[in-house]
């Protein structure tokens, strides 16, 4: 990857970085600051909606790994949200853990059922592991509502969780804490790319066969990519759980799956930081639309059918899709990779 005019790394340390010249710490600082000082002037609406961009992105970078990364399709991110929440809820109300520790083993159980999930993926690939994944959905969600104890009707509830005096009971409070999970996450996807298994799944995503003739364990490394993509989901589902204080089936429909993968379209399939920006731009995209095209197509439309404006919501999201697959395929990432290639060799030509 290219460096600024002027700009050269002598050690090896400094080529592996994450953050390599101070123009990057910089931004980084600034970024984080800004982040972290958005609720101070941001109304309650949009709050809201930056508190569950913080949560879809913890999904998304967990599917990013599986699909922008090992090239193993899933339309299942739902249904493992949904099994992280109830498990975290369970756990709370059953067993005995506080949040904290609920959150992190319903993380790791749903990793375990992301592995089950993933088992077939030795033996089918593309539309037929998409239509496996499909079907966990349904069928996490079948098992939820066929186990009484988990009132899949009805719901869990939970405390609103805590750490010492500070509970996380409003929009503000749980800001910090979904941010702070998002930033952690965010640097362990990045640096999981950069490792073997990360090395591994770009392998397998570009010709699998030949992966496997490179000695690469092709199987282990796909259920890998799976227990990975889970745990992220369970993670997400755990924290949206915390956030509303309460698990429902309904707050997980398939079609959340659908427009997950949405967003590594938008943003860019193979890239973390195009993973944050499609989750980014179709969520404030999305809310913009509610906020002023819904009305306005209620309004336009003829007496009767006023309700049918807000379905603009799902169009417009599937209409911005389509765009993004003709126009641009490679997503908002390769724009800003188009910047910084200007960036970089700014003022020369060449």
């Amino acid at each position: 990857m290219g460096l600024p005019c002027g700009t050269f790394n002598a050690e090896y340390r400094e080529d592996m970085a994450i953050l390599r010249t101070r123009t990057h710490w910089g931004l980084a600082i600034a970024a984080i600051v800004l982040l972290f000082t958005l609720p101070s002037y941001l109304s309650n609406t949009w709050l809201i909606v930056a508190n569950f961009i913080g949560i879809w992105i913890v999904a998304a970078l967990g599917l990013s790994l599986l699909t922008g990364y090992c090239g193993q399709i899933s339309l299942g991110q739902a249904g493992f949200m949904a099994a992280g929440a109830f498990s975290c809820a369970a756990l709370v109300n059953y067993g005995g853990l506080s949040y904290w520790p609920a959150l992190i083993v319903a993380a790791f159980f749903t990793g375990g059922i992301g592995l089950i999930f993933g088992i077939p993926s030795l033996r089918v690939k593309g539309f037929y592991l998409a239509i496996i994944t499909l079907a966990a959905h349904f069928i996490i969600l079948f098992v939820i509502l066929h186990i009484p104890a988990l009132q899949g009707t009805m719901g869990l509830n939970i405390a609103p969780p805590h750490i010492g005096s500070v509970t996380f009971d409003s929009h503000h409070n749980f800001f910090y804490l979904i941010m702070g999970v998002v930033i952690i996450m965010t640097i362990i996807t990045k640096n999981i790319v950069r490792t073997k298994p990360g090395r591994a799944f770009i392998a397998i995503r570009d010709n699998d066969l030949a992966a496997e003739m490179m000695g690469v364990d092709v199987f282990r490394y796909k259920l890998i990519a799976f227990f990975i993509c889970a745990v992220y989901a369970g993670l997400a589902g755990g924290l949206m759980l915390g956030y509303i204080t309460h698990a429902h089936i309904d707050e997980y429909p398939f079609m959340d799956s659908v427009w997950c993968l949405g967003f590594l379209i938008v943003g860019g399939l193979g890239s973390v930081a195009g993973t944050i920006m499609g989750v980014v731009f179709l969520r404030v995209f999305s809310q913009l639309t509610y906020m002023y095209l819904a009305p306005l197509a209620t309004l336009l439309m003829p007496a009767g059918m006023g309700t049918a404006g807000f379905g603009i919501g799902p169009f417009t999201y599937g209409l911005i899709i389509i765009l993004f697959l003709i126009f641009e395929p490679r997503g908002l990432y390769h724009r800003w990779e188009i910047f910084k290639s200007w960036y970089r060799l700014w003022p020369f030509a060449y």
